[in-house]
């Protein structure tokens, strides 16, 4: 199928009536602000609050409209799975996203994202991943001998956010991106900042105007670079990958579509992977006896201090990974995630109209005692094949599932075994005695404070 069948205008909606949601349960709060305030408060408190009031449908007001949240895995696979192509993501993600990362991979909706999806996929096959996994081995292990050589209290999250940035850029990059590394670094902070900025305006002096600015620089970055990385300029990195993709008909990918789904893997790569690593450590700070299995996990590997990763070492690493899942379970990624109605749907004998703004809640599903025991505890045995066993498939979905199920998670995986293999050789982490990190668990989880640990060499 040619691309240009495929490339339409997103599908258009007419938001339902105030009167057409009443007949669903909730409080949408004072006028024009709503429950936002409560919302970005206490995202976890405040839903569950909901959902005990409620049930699992219910109505409020957030960020200046009205939306039906649906919860619990049944929630999830009606939206996610989406078999009968009821919910757009684009209507869904647009608001937040569609200003700094346009038609990026997850703003893409039905045929026209399967075909990008598809096309994508190449730059996630095994041997690009093999390269991905030098260029991410051999930063850790530099960054890693510099956290080992200045013992003592370190702020984690900035520590794992300048990481996770450098990590993307050599990776999906290339290691030789140059002296215009650090501006472009900086280029896509700003993006990612403005994405969650409360004014969504770029008025003078916002963080949305530093945001669009940095936008300008990267689509400038990308479009100068794409005829280098299609000669004899590219290489094995992601950027690269793209350059060089064609769709089903042979066609190159458009250069609009290479800046378009750049800018936005480099933001979910960064972000999200901050987050996840930094709430992964923190757990094996908080639970120093998992710390030490993941430890004597990785010791058995074998491997000298200089070794560099393989895949088949990471594949001897299950316990690191259980951990790691267990820790997106407490603190996911993406705690919600929006869609709009397309087509009238019903659930939970609630009939909700087109054009209804809708929610899932992964972070409320992560903790809903009838499934997940002592929700706040971290129990890596979680997952483990007989514990899985009987559990609804989307009980757990901190990437997504269905169609948008991410297409970077086995990266994700990767990247967190190969930081795990490094960081438990060489450094033990810990807490002050007393001490509670405080989260900011909307949009992306994130330490106020800055996660702060005590690190020493092993």
């Amino acid at each position: 199928m040619s691309m240009q069948n495929v490339a339409a205008p997103a599908l258009p909606f007419t938001a339902p009536r105030r009167n057409e949601l009443t007949h669903i349960p909730g409080d949408e709060g004072w006028p024009i602000i709503g429950k936002t305030f409560q919302v970005l408060a206490d995202p976890k408190g405040h839903i569950e609050a909901n959902g005990a009031k409620y049930g699992p449908v219910y109505r409020t007001h957030v960020f200046g409209e009205t939306n039906v949240v649906l919860l619990g895995p049944e929630a999830n696979e009606l939206v996610m799975f989406d078999q009968q192509k009821l919910f757009s993501s684009t209507h869904g993600w647009n608001k937040v996203l569609g200003l700094l990362f346009p038609r990026g991979l997850m703003l893409l909706d039905f045929d026209e994202h399967r075909l990008h999806r598809k096309t994508l996929s190449v730059a996630f096959k095994s041997g690009p991943m093999k390269s991905y996994l030098s260029d991410l081995d051999r930063g850790i292990a530099a960054r890693v001998a510099q956290w080992k050589a200045k013992p003592g209290e370190m702020q984690l999250y900035p520590a794992m956010k300048q990481l996770t940035l450098d990590l993307a850029a050599a990776s999906f990059l290339g290691a030789d991106i140059g002296p215009e590394v650090d501006e472009i670094n900086r280029a896509f902070v700003d993006m990612v900042a403005a994405a969650v900025a409360p004014i969504r305006k770029p008025l003078p002096g916002t963080q949305m105007a530093a945001g669009v600015k940095g936008r300008k620089r990267i689509v400038a970055y990308f479009r100068q670079q794409i005829p280098l990385r299609r000669g004899n300029h590219g290489g094995d990195d992601l950027f690269s990958q793209l350059c060089r993709a064609t769709h089903e008909d042979g066609a190159l990918l458009s250069e609009q579509d290479i800046i378009d789904h750049m800018s936005f893997l480099m933001m979910a790569a960064h972000d999200t992977l901050t987050s996840s690593l930094t709430s992964f450590i923190g757990e094996l700070a908080a639970n120093p006896d998992w710390q030490d299995r993941l430890r004597a996990e990785v010791l058995a590997l074998g491997l000298a201090p200089d070794a560099p990763s393989s895949f088949d070492d990471l594949e001897k690493m299950p316990l690191s990974e259980m951990a790691f899942k267990e820790a997106l379970r407490i603190k996911p990624p993406v705690p919600s995630m929006p869609r709009r109605a397309m087509r009238d749907f019903t659930f939970k004998g609630y009939t909700i109209p087109a054009g209804t703004a809708v929610g899932v809640n992964p972070l409320y599903t992560h903790h809903m005692k009838d499934i997940w025991p002592e929700p706040d505890r971290f129990d890596p045995l979680r997952f483990t094949e007989e514990a899985q066993r009987g559990r609804h498939r989307f009980a757990w979905v901190p990437f997504g599932g269905g169609a948008h199920m991410c297409l970077g998670l086995h990266f994700a995986y990767m990247q967190a075994k190969c930081f795990a293999r490094h960081f438990l050789q060489n450094i033990e982490v810990s807490l002050a005695p007393g001490y509670k990190p405080d989260w900011q668990m909307w949009p992306i989880p994130k330490p106020r404070d800055g996660l702060r640990v005590t690190v020493k060499a092993v």
